[in-house]
């Protein structure tokens, strides 16, 4: 069975887990949630399912601060 559900920008935030959700903070915290949106509209123009849009800001952080011009500390 496939269930194909659409969420708003401030849904992901109740949806994301683990260092997705580090990632979506230091987003907000710069003003760029709205920028994400579009950014996965455009890599993934086709629905996909949530653990992929998690991994994405789990995993490839690095990535998608670039995309959204977002500066990150060296700590």
């Amino acid at each position: 069975m496939s269930i194909v559900k659409e969420i708003s920008a401030f849904e992901l935030r109740d949806t994301l887990w683990s260092g997705a959700l580090d990632t979506l903070e230091t987003i907000v915290e710069n003003d760029k949630l709205q920028e994400l949106m579009g950014l996965l509209e455009e890599l993934y123009p086709e629905p996909v399912d949530i653990t992929t849009i998690n991994d994405l800001l789990w995993f490839d952080d690095d990535f998608i601060f670039e995309q959204l011009s977002i500066q990150q500390d060296d700590d």
